[in-house]
């Protein structure tokens, strides 16, 4: 019983000092929103290259997410969702269209890109995006679940890590929650039906 109730404090402690670390976090977020950016129609160009790839994954029955890579206004890296096609967890968008951006670069780092994605970052993507030292990621709508560029936790700006990723969130946010509340909606009916 003794043990118990050590491990159980202990396990609280825990946990406050992870909210508390939460919360410290929270509170140094630099997430800009899309309407007070002054870059907005070209943002949104490129918005609107990463929804026509989340198109493609939603075609082949993935989660429609889709990405591009941008250097100089020119992509150099895009992506869209393969994860069941490929057999592959780590198939992300922005995983798909970061490889082909370091390839087409020539460098594992992508050095002054910017990541246009319709849906904000997983934790693992971005690992992946502080990894390539990417500099800005602008994303549509926002991931209350897993968002790891600010709405659940912010792993593209911890002071912890070596590189922090500036960011803009809720660039064409309607269309592109949108596009994966449809995706769910209809998924939800097929698993009725």
């Amino acid at each position: 019983m003794i043990n118990n109730n050590k491990e159980q404090a202990s396990q609280s402690s825990s946990s406050q000092s992870l909210k508390k670390l939460n919360q410290q976090q929270k509170s140094s977020v630099e997430v800009r929103h899309f309407s007070d950016n002054g870059e907005n129609e070209v943002d949104a160009a490129f918005m609107r290259q990463a929804l026509l790839l989340a198109q493609k994954a939603q075609a082949i029955g993935e989660v429609p997410v889709g990405a591009v890579i941008v250097v100089d206004s020119m992509i150099v890296g895009q992506g869209y969702n393969q994860s069941i096609a490929l057999h592959d967890p780590s198939a992300h968008a922005e995983m798909l269209a970061l490889r082909e951006a370091a390839k087409n670069l020539e460098n594992y780092r992508v050095l002054d890109a910017t990541l246009y994605v319709t849906l904000e970052p997983c934790p693992m993507c971005a690992g992946a995006l502080v990894h390539g030292r990417v500099k800005r990621i602008v994303f549509g709508a926002y991931d209350q679940k897993t968002g790891a560029a600010g709405t659940t936790m912010n792993l593209v700006q911890h002071d912890l890590l070596n590189h922090k990723i500036e960011v803009t969130g809720g660039c064409l946010q309607e269309e592109c929650s949108a596009q994966i509340s449809a995706f769910f909606r209809q998924r939800r009916r097929q698993k009725k039906g």
